[in-house]
């Protein structure tokens, strides 16, 4: 009798392990989700500006050379226009996600204004 008992728990254990391995997503498919997608935008520089004056000034200063951020003014030599939006959007090291204060659009034109500066 605990012959079948035991047989039984293990073919469900089985069972269990194998729609887990089906249903639950790849390292992929993970990776993908969370990073994020950048919307299409033209790129308006006056807003993007004003966007970096009003959010962005405080740590890479007004002519964006460092201070307590680093120095953006050829950040476009080094990142794309994605790699930028990513970090913006989710922040990096000490810098924050401003996901939840600006919008995708405000993100992804600022992220293409600086892209520009090489």
């Amino acid at each position: 009798m605990q012959k079948w008992i035991m047989s039984g728990l293990f073919f469900v254990a089985c069972g269990l392990a194998l729609v887990l391995m089906l249903s639950l997503p790849g390292k992929e498919q993970v990776a993908q989700e969370n990073k994020p997608q950048m919307p299409e935008v033209t790129l308006s520089a006056e807003h993007a500006e004003t966007v970096v004056a009003t959010s962005c000034i405080s740590c890479h200063g007004d002519q964006l050379e460092g201070n307590v951020g680093p120095n953006l003014q050829k950040i476009g030599a080094e990142l794309s226009a994605e790699q930028l939006y990513a970090i913006i959007n989710k922040g990096k090291g000490n810098m924050p996600a401003f996901k939840d204060r600006l919008k995708d659009e405000e993100i992804a034109n600022v992220a293409l204004w600086l892209a520009e500066k090489k």
